[in-house]
């Protein structure tokens, strides 16, 4: 598989994963399906479509590929009828929007090292991919924002990711090694951060010296 294409599978799964989560939120605030389409565009596309603009991509990359658009549709028809049987809908929002998070992080990270941008540009689309999209649907869906959490590596994840591909490609890998390597180590924070409880320390506010 080219990179290219391996960039191109990365969106579409981000895609459909980050959709499955905002649908999802939709279904938590019992809205119609109209309300679950939009809340599952607005995850999936969201990230990727901000990314687009600040590297100046045109077309933004659903514009120039509709049939996301119509991912972002089915997964949130799929999610209307079929929620209800999940017992856990935060729980699955949480493992989906993990998994969001790996393939949309390297998604990103491709993207801007074929556009060229400088290694600190470079892991900030990595960043901006993984998290925009999750954070305007928490933030429209009166939600806690997961990147906003106390302690929880999230962002941290995103950012660990981003640097571990441009780690990999100093050291020789090949670019498609260094985006699979990327997804790996965004799913390993993540998934140590909810199962293990792995944290960063936390600012604890001290009486001021005299």
């Amino acid at each position: 598989m080219s990179v290219a294409a391996l960039i191109a599978l990365l969106d579409h799964a981000s895609v459909l994963v980050f959709a499955l989560t905002g649908a999802l939120v939709a279904s938590r605030g019992q809205l119609d399906v109209v309300g679950f389409i939009f809340f599952a565009t607005l995850t999936g596309i969201g990230g990727g479509t901000l990314r687009d603009l600040v590297l100046g991509r045109a077309p933004v990359f659903w514009v120039g590929r509709p049939e996301l658009l119509l991912l972002t549709t089915g997964a949130a028809i799929a999610v209307f009828f079929n929620a209800h049987r999940l017992e856990s809908r935060y729980r699955a929002i949480l493992w989906l929007d993990a998994f969001a998070l790996a393939v949309a992080v390297p998604a990103g990270v491709g993207v801007a090292l074929e556009a060229g941008v400088s290694p600190v540009v470079t892991v900030l689309m990595g960043v901006m991919t993984g998290t925009f999209g999750g954070l305007m649907r928490d933030v429209v869906g009166n939600e806690v924002p997961l990147v906003l959490k106390q302690g929880e590596l999230y962002v941290t994840a995103a950012f660990g990711g981003a640097v571990a591909a441009l780690l990999l490609l100093g050291l020789g890998a090949g670019r498609g090694w260094a985006l699979i390597g990327c997804a790996a180590m965004v799913l390993l924070l993540r998934a140590g951060s909810m199962s293990f409880g792995w944290r960063l320390p936390v600012y604890k506010a001290r009486p001021p010296r005299n």
